[in-house]
Order: structure tokens, then C-alpha cells, then sequence
């Protein structure tokens, strides 16, 4: 089975619809899904004379319409928008500095959640009754919006007001993997002590967050999740709309979890390229494909090896690996070009690395020799007392 590359059309700046490496098997996709934000009888009501903030972003769409859109015409009372990182259109880079400002179509107040200020304040909060979240997630822990979530929901019940979660299906929650975060290497990229791949919606994190008391201080937070209906963790969803400038496809999305670790190492993933997140190389390298990473606006800004020719592979077919068939994080790769070059060795890994992993004996695993198998089983125990404690959340046997 292989990696289902072209999707459906988008209703924005969508995903690539060229893209036809390999297809995957139609009877483990689902498409009768309903989202969370489909369901207004069940959340409707909750918002009758309320005023209401939305974290949102390109991702949030009822039908053909963004769901801002959709509020308001209903007749409920939006006062502002949060935005996440890449913005509330979804079009700014990964790390770019994102500025508050007024939606133009709106005219409401945009608010940025990303850089400096990643916690909504008293003051931002005070004109506000209720929250909604309703962002498309990837189900990687160092994606960072379920980290805007956290800080949400922390500011929220610390100043009385309630949030509502529009859940929506989790694309890589058809499995659990990777070392659980040591407290130790927490970040925006990384809060939780979970796993990199965690498996839930970003409506069972919140009941996590909270059930485990993770928020500040132990914090309760006043939060209600509208569930999505006819989905499970079994079968496949697909993203109708690309959640961040950098995962243009499905290849992208399922390659994220292990190709992302490469973000803490000298080798390029592709940023600064037409197949981000789907290709791996470096200077001075040997392989079988060349790309050279150029700025491109709103993507990838300053892309690393910028102007500099890459030689490496691509990554289109994960169908021999572990993700489909075992249901496991590939750490092939990044093992790989440990070893590929020796002279690089000495700069291989970053310290950003640590934060991506979660702990930091990764690096020294990985130089003193460890096998995938051999660095795996240090994980398990950690992982299978996660995967013990996330059946307690799960909204979707």
C-alpha cells in the first residue's frame, strides 16, 4: 500500500492536485465525516448572547465557507479572531513574526497568538464570553497549534470565560509512537508529556490537558468539545485544505512526524522547494536528487542551505516502512544520514534536536551506534504507560 499524494480540491490554498506518486486503498479512507463545526444544533445554542472569540485559521471552513463567515451571518456575536502561527490565512512561514491587525473582509480585530505574545491577556479576554477553537491539526506533538490551544484554554480558566473545541479528525491518529516529551526539553514545540506521535484529536488533548492537570497551576477550565461523528482512529482522513504553507499534500502530512526530525539536524527537508517535507538532502552529499532551497514569500522565508545546491533523495512511498504496515515512527532516515558522511558528523545534529525529540539521550544513541530497535525500546515503557492513560480520553473507539 502506498501514500496517498493527490487529494481532494481545496477550498483555498489548497493541496497539490499534480501530485499522483501513489494512491492508497479507497476501503480505509473515510468521507462521511461530520466535523464538529457542521454539528450547529449542538453548539449553537452555547453561543446565543455571547460574545465570541475564534482561534481559527484557513483550515476553518464550513462546507465552502470559512467559519467566521458562517458565525456571523447566523447572527452570533464575533468580537475578535486569534490567530496561530502562519496567521489567520494560514500564509505566513513557520517562525515568521506574526502582526495583529483587521481582518479586511471582517473588519474584526486579528489578534496574533504567535512570537512574543502566545497567551491571550486579561485585557484581550475581557470583552469575551466564550472561546472557540477550530483549527485542522496534524497530530505531531511539535506542531505548535495544540500549544496555542494550551495557552488558551490556561488563560481562559484563569479569567472565568469558556472555551468550546470544534473538533475535527486527527490525519495521523491511526497510530501512537515516539518517546514520550521529557519535562525537561518542554517548549511552544512541545508541552505535553506525550509521545510525537500522539494520537488524539485536538478535542481528546483538551480533555487530557485537563483530566491530567496540566494546565498552570492545575487550572480548570470550563471547556465543552462538539465531537466529529462517523470517524474513528482506524481509517484515514484526508485534509481538504493544506494546514500550513509547508505540508502542500497528504505526503507531506504523513511524513511530518519522522521528516520533521531532520529540522534539528544539518539536512534540509525541502523548505525553500515545490516538495517541502518530502525530500531530504545536504551539500556535499551523495544520492539520487538535487534541489537547491530558495526564499519564497509567506512559505519559506530563509530556508536552510538557501541558494546552496542539496544532493539527497525523495521521500514519495513510505510503503515499506513501518508507518503503514507496523504503524510506527521511521527513524531510517535520520539514522541514515548520521552515517552517510562522517565529515558531517561533527555538525549533524543541532540542539533544537532536543526539543524535537523530547529527551536528550537521542544524540548520544545515536553516536555510540544504536540500532532503530536498540534506541525504540528505550522508549516503551514510557510509551505504553501514555498509551494506558489515553484510552481514558478517547472520544472515538
Amino acid at each position: 500500500m502506498g501514500i496517498f499524494v493527490a487529494c481532494q480540491s481545496s477550498l483555498n490554498d489548497g493541496f497539490n492536485q499534480n501530485d499522483k506518486n501513489a494512491t492508497v486503498d479507497n476501503s480505509i479512507i473515510q468521507d462521511d465525516i461530520i466535523l464538529g463545526a457542521e454539528r450547529f444544533t449542538s453548539y449553537l445554542p452555547l453561543l446565543s448572547g455571547k460574545s465570541v472569540a475564534l482561534v481559527v485559521n484557513q483550515t476553518s471552513v464550513v462546507g465552502s465557507v470559512h467559519l467566521v463567515d458562517t458565525l456571523q451571518s447566523l447572527g452570533v456575536k464575533v468580537v475578535k479572531v486569534f490567530a496561530p502561527e502562519h496567521g489567520f490565512r494560514g500564509d505566513h512561514s513557520a517562525g515568521a513574526t506574526i502582526k495583529s491587525g483587521t481582518d479586511q473582509k471582517t473588519g474584526l480585530p486579528v489578534i496574533s497568538l504567535y512570537g512574543k505574545n502566545k497567551k491571550p491577556s486579561e485585557e484581550m479576554l475581557q470583552d469575551v464570553d466564550l472561546v472557540i477553537f477550530d483549527v485542522q491539526d496534524v497530530g505531531v506533538r511539535f506542531y505548535t497549534y495544540i500549544s496555542t490551544m494550551h495557552y488558551v484554554m490556561e488563560a481562559c480558566g484563569e479569567q472565568g470565560k469558556s472555551v468550546l473545541i470544534l473538533d475535527r479528525p486527527n490525519p495521523n491518529g491511526f497510530y501512537v509512537d515516539g518517546p514520550v516529551l521529557d519535562r525537561e526539553y518542554s517548549s511552544f514545540i512541545g508541552m505535553h508529556p506525550i509521545p510525537i506521535v500522539h494520537g488524539l484529536t485536538v478535542g481528546e488533548l483538551a480533555h487530557m490537558i485537563i483530566g491530567e492537570g496540566w494546565l498552570k497551576n492545575e487550572v480548570k477550565c470550563d471547556m465543552k468539545v462538539i465531537s466529529c461523528l462517523n470517524y474513528d482512529h482506524q481509517k484515514l482522513y484526508q485534509l481538504p485544505i493544506r494546514p500550513s504553507p509547508n505540508l502542500p499534500n497528504m505526503n507531506s502530512v504523513y511524513l511530518y512526524p519522522f521528516l520533521g526530525l531532520f529540522e534539528g539536524t544539518n539536512v534540509s527537508i525541502g523548505r525553500g522547494t515545490e516538495m517541502p517535507f518530502q525530500i531530504i538532502g545536504r551539500p556535499n552529499e551523495k544520492g539520487t536528487y538535487s534541489f537547491t532551497p530558495k526564499s519564497i514569500p509567506r512559505v519559506s522565508d530563509n530556508p536552510k542551505h538557501k541558494n546552496v545546491e542539496c544532493i539527497g533523495e525523495i521521500v514519495q512511498d513510505v510503503a515499506d516502512s513501518s508507518l503503514f504496515k507496523h504503524h510506527r515512527l521511521n527513524l531510517t532516515y535520520i539514522l541514515k544520514y548520521y552515517h552517510s558522511n562522517d565529515e558531517n558528523n561533527d555538525h549533524y545534529f543541532k540542539s533544537f534536536i532536543y526539543k524535537l525529540m523530547g529527551y536528550k539521550e537521542f544524540t548520544e544513541q545515536v553516536s555510540s551506534g544504536l540500532n532503530e530497535e536498540q534506541i525504540r525500546s528505550t522508549w516503551m515503557a514510557d510509551l505504553n504507560k501514555y498509551k494506558d492513560m489515553r484510552k481514558k480520553y478517547l472520544l472515538y473507539q
